[in-house]
Order: structure tokens, then C-alpha cells, then sequence
């Protein structure tokens, strides 16, 4: 094909070419599709609901339940509706909006953590001025400036990379649309703009990066200076969660993309692929919920509260 304007159509990696192993594919998928809308929108409706818990930490933890869902939305039903039809095609439209929604939603998602990791840094750190630093209005405009961030980075991003001439074929070595895969179907000396928004992109993600570090060596040395042994417990179990979603979410993005090449395949890129767009939505909630009393007691009372009215 000789540019972009002649494509209608992408053809998505397939997990498998057997029809039974498409279905189980279809099903596994579903399972983890609809664990991840339960655990999020309890989440979502909990905090939205409990009065006490309209705090900044839980501001932001809705905020990236809303994130969580919208990204593995993105994903997950083109995959299990491909599987269950038995169809690699996604058309242009959708693989433009795919790759759209995908990069504002897990841009914006970084850009939260990082926010989340300030959040954590202030409360322990310099608890005496949360309420001054983190009251209503910086909390919603921190959350505000991570979701517009992520949308315009997202829109450059995909504008750019659907203005370039594709030039090899429609087919990309991936289950769901990205840029990458877009960039190796370009002519290669049309592509330097993209590869120049990637480097730009890179260097941001690095700053968050250092940023969330920073945070936690002196929460790390904040908390080691607390005189009790219960003190120094209940401060870093409020940071746990937090640490843990954010070594998930950078782990297994940066062994996607940085891996070696020599360890690369085709079966290896698929399972690292689910691995960073479809376990970290689904296992968040988890995450936050396994050591937070407060959180499970107020979902205990939402689900009493439901069966009761009942």
C-alpha cells in the first residue's frame, strides 16, 4: 500500500488460530474484564458515596479507578469481540481512536501517580500543612492537570503518527492498536517526527519518575525517624498501595518497550503486552483495598447498606 489514505482497515495479532483456544482466549478475557469493572466501580461508588472519605488521597484514588476503567475499556472488548468472531480486522477509525484513547488514558494515569506520590510526601512529610497544600481546589486542579495533560499529549501523539505515509502493509504484530506498531508500517525518514515526540515524551516520563523516587527517599527517611515502632507501621501502609501500583505500572511498561531484542518473540511480546495493559486495572483495586481498613470498612457498609434496602 502506498500511504495511509489506502488503508481502511488494520489486521490485529491474533493469540491463537485455533477456534477453541479463541473461545477460552474470549472467556479469560471476560473474566478479568468484568473483575476489573466490579473492583473499580466499588471503588468509584464507595468513595463517592462515604463522606468520610472525601479526602485527597481518596480523591485521587477515584480518579484512578476512573482512569483504570477507561483504559482496560479501551482494550479488552475489540480483543474478546475479535476472538469471539474469529476476525483480526479493526478499521482505521477505530485503531486512530484506540491508539487515542489509550495513550490520554495511561499518560494521564503516570502523570496521577506522580501527583499521588506529592500527596503521600505532604501527609508525611508536612502533615502540619496537608490542609493548606492539598485542600479542595489543588486537588482538583492537580487531577485536573493530569487528565489534560495526557489528553493533549495524546492528541499530538496520534495526530502526528496517523499523518505519516504507511508504506508496509496494514498488519500489526500486536493484539491492539499502538504507535509503534503504526510507526513500523511508515516510510522510515517520515517517521523522525514521531520518534522526536516519543524521545520528548520519554524525558517527561523520566522527570515523573525521579520525581515519585524523591518523594519516597524522604517519606523513607520521615518515617524512619517516627519514635514508634506503631507509628513508623501506620505511616508506611498508607504509602504501600501507592508504591506498589506505581512499581507495577513502571516495571512492566518499560520491560515491554526496553526489553532486549535478542529475548524478544513474537508468544513473549503478547503475554508482556497483557501484562501491562490488562493485570494493573484489574489488580489496583486489590491492591488498595487489601491493606486499607478504612476503604474496607466503608464498602462493607455500601454492600450492607444495598442487601439491607433490599
Amino acid at each position: 500500500m502506498s500511504n495511509s489514505s489506502s488503508i481502511t482497515q488494520f489486521l490485529l495479532l491474533a493469540f491463537t488460530d485455533t477456534r477453541e483456544l479463541q473461545l477460552l482466549h474470549f472467556w479469560f478475557f471476560l473474566a478479568i474484564y468484568l473483575a476489573a469493572l466490579l473492583g473499580n466501580g466499588l471503588i468509584i461508588t464507595t468513595i463517592a458515596c462515604d463522606q468520610h472519605l472525601h479526602t485527597p488521597m481518596y480523591f485521587f484514588l477515584l480518579n484512578l479507578a476512573l482512569l483504570d476503567l477507561g483504559s482496560i475499556s479501551t482494550i479488552l472488548p475489540k480483543s474478546m469481540a475479535n476472538s469471539l468472531w474469529d476476525t483480526r480486522a479493526i478499521s482505521y477509525m477505530e485503531c486512530a481512536a484506540q491508539i487515542f484513547c489509550f495513550v490520554f488514558l495511561i499518560l494521564a494515569e503516570f502523570y496521577l501517580l506522580t501527583v499521588m506520590s506529592y500527596d503521600r510526601y505532604v501527609a508525611i512529610c508536612k502533615p502540619l500543612h496537608y490542609g493548606t497544600l492539598l485542600g479542595s481546589r489543588a486537588c482538583v486542579h492537580l487531577a485536573a492537570a493530569a487528565w489534560a495533560t495526557g489528553f493533549l499529549s495524546a492528541l499530538l501523539h496520534t495526530a502526528n503518527t496517523f499523518s505519516l505515509p504507511l508504506c508496509k502493509g496494514n498488519a500489526l504484530d500486536q493484539f491492539f492498536c499502538e504507535i509503534p506498531q503504526i510507526l513500523k508500517l511508515s516510510c522510515s525518514d517520515a517517521s523522525l517526527r514521531e520518534v522526536g515526540l516519543l524521545i520528548f515524551g520519554t524525558s517527561i516520563f523520566f522527570l515523573c519518575f525521579v520525581f515519585i523516587v524523591v518523594s519516597y527517599v524522604q517519606i523513607l527517611r520521615a518515617v524512619l525517624r517516627i519514635p514508634s515502632e506503631q507509628g513508623r507501621h501506620k505511616a508506611f501502609s498508607t504509602c504501600l498501595p501507592h508504591l506498589t501500583v506505581v512499581s507495577l505500572f513502571v516495571s512492566t511498561g518499560m520491560f515491554a518497550y526496553l526489553k532486549p531484542p535478542s529475548i524478544s518473540s513474537p508468544s513473549l511480546d503478547l503475554v508482556v503486552s497483557v501484562l501491562y495493559t490488562v493485570v494493573p486495572p484489574a489488580v489496583n483495586p486489590l491492591i488498595y483495598s487489601m491493606r486499607n481498613q478504612e476503604l474496607k470498612d466503608a464498602l462493607w457498609k455500601l454492600i450492607s447498606y444495598c442487601f439491607l434496602k433490599q
